[in-house]
């Protein structure tokens, strides 16, 4: 199956809202200035942001997510930008932002491509922004949905480029119950570039 068929129906992180560890880091002032919405879906993180008076920009690899993103925009009034892209090709952005937020998408990678995400996502940050991770951690009982991800995993990926501000246990809200999914919320800052001699 396809991220387009997964949208054609009701996936089960579509949950219809926020997911609300970002709605309490904006709450908190630690999502600042512009923001990157990265695996943005149907765009609820992204147009929450916007509400608040944040820059917002979403990707999202499908097609499918990205029109029904532009539609919500277009009905809420909120100059959201959202393009079908990949995270792995920052070229397709073309810009940098002050905040990167992720929501489910780095845990849908291979090991091969979370390198590739982390160079990515530094490209597209300028120095001293902060990248909001919530993934499925270890915690959570093996079965349905995506890879589990451990800390360790998230601190080796992000070694190169970044400084790991925090890593705490969170829930990820689905549509399969009220209790949510064990997660990570990782919290980096991109560092500053060195001084060229």
């Amino acid at each position: 199956m396809t991220w387009d068929d997964a949208y054609r129906g009701q996936p089960p992180w579509e949950i219809g809202h926020p997911q609300r560890v970002f709605m309490e880091l904006e709450a908190a002032g630690r999502i600042q200035g512009s923001v990157l919405d990265v695996g943005c879906g149907t765009g609820e993180n992204a147009l929450y942001l916007a509400e608040r008076g944040h820059e917002v920009w979403g990707i999202d690899l499908s097609s499918v997510a990205i029109e029904r993103a532009m539609m919500k925009s277009h009905a809420r009034r909120l100059p959201v930008v959202f393009l079908a892209a990949t995270a792995l090709e920052p070229e397709a952005v073309g810009r940098t932002f002050d905040s990167l937020i992720d929501s489910g998408c780095f845990h849908t990678l291979t090991d091969e491509d979370r390198l590739r995400y982390a160079a990515s996502m530094a490209t597209l940050a300028v120095p001293g922004a902060s990248l909001h991770i919530a993934c499925f951690s270890e915690a959570e009982p093996p079965g349905w949905g995506p890879r589990r991800v451990t800390q360790a995993e998230l601190r080796s990926t992000f070694a190169s480029g970044w400084d790991v501000v925090e890593i705490t246990a969170a829930r990820f809200e689905t549509l399969h119950g009220p209790a949510g999914i064990h997660a990570w919320l990782a919290t980096f800052a991109r560092r500053s570039e060195p001084e060229k001699a």
